[in-house]
Parts: C-alpha cells; sequence; structure tokens
C-alpha cells in the first residue's frame, strides 16, 4: 500500500498547550502546584489536577507590526514552590522543562515562558 502525501495543517489549540505546559510544571522539582492567575484577597488556591490549564496562560506572539506569528507563543505559568528550595533556580528549570516539552511535542516556537511564583508552601504528604 503505498501513501500518498497531501497538503494540509495541523492545528493545536491554545487550551492543549497549556495542558502540556501545566502537566510538564507538576513534574518539576520544587513545584507544589499550580494557582489560578487572580488572586482573591490575596489567597491562592491550589488547583487541582484536572484543571492545571487555568494555572498556564498561552498567547500567541505577535510581530512589530501586531500581526499573530505562526506557530509561535508565549507561556505565563502561574505557580506555587516548595518552601526551603531557590526560587531562581526551580523557576529557571521550570521554564527550560515546560519550553523543551512544547517545543519538542509540537514543534510550536515557544518565544518566551515567564514564571510567576504565587506562593510559597511547604510541600504536603512529602
Amino acid at each position: 500500500m503505498t501513501a500518498e502525501l497531501t497538503g494540509g495543517a495541523i492545528h493545536i489549540s491554545n487550551e492543549v498547550l497549556a495542558d502540556l505546559a501545566g502537566y510538564s510544571a507538576m513534574e518539576s522539582y520544587g513545584v507544589v502546584g499550580m494557582a489560578a492567575p487572580s488572586l482573591r484577597d490575596g489567597l491562592v488556591q491550589l488547583l487541582p489536577q484536572n484543571k492545571l490549564r487555568r494555572g498556564v496562560r498561552i498567547t500567541n506572539s505577535v510581530d512589530e507590526a501586531g500581526e499573530p506569528l505562526a506557530s509561535t507563543v508565549e507561556v505565563d505559568l502561574y505557580v506555587v514552590i516548595e518552601y526551603g528550595t531557590q526560587l531562581a533556580e526551580v523557576s529557571r528549570n521550570l521554564a527550560d522543562r515546560v519550553r523543551y516539552t512544547l517545543t519538542t511535542m509540537t514543534e510550536i516556537k515557544v518565544e518566551r515562558v515567564d514564571v510567576h511564583v504565587l506562593e510559597v508552601k511547604v510541600r504536603q504528604g512529602a
């Protein structure tokens, strides 16, 4: 059987990218959990495993004229980091891991990954 290649495009939604980024973040050392980016009354609530995408914001990159760049995104991660870890090192490793995961799994270029540490917390059950 011979396969014939045809032209086409693959579209991956930002929600799927957010899921991938969230799961990748949770596998990173020092990350206790993901949190929603909006703070209410200064309280940070850890998101359950099935809602990790709420702790990730994916936006399409734009060029100087304001036009969207094809297959290029910017990532914002909202995380809770484990008490006693080096915040800068954990954040850097987290950003690198998420960039690697998105790039290798989806072939999408990641323009930047910003890590927003919303809280430092003692890991429960460790």
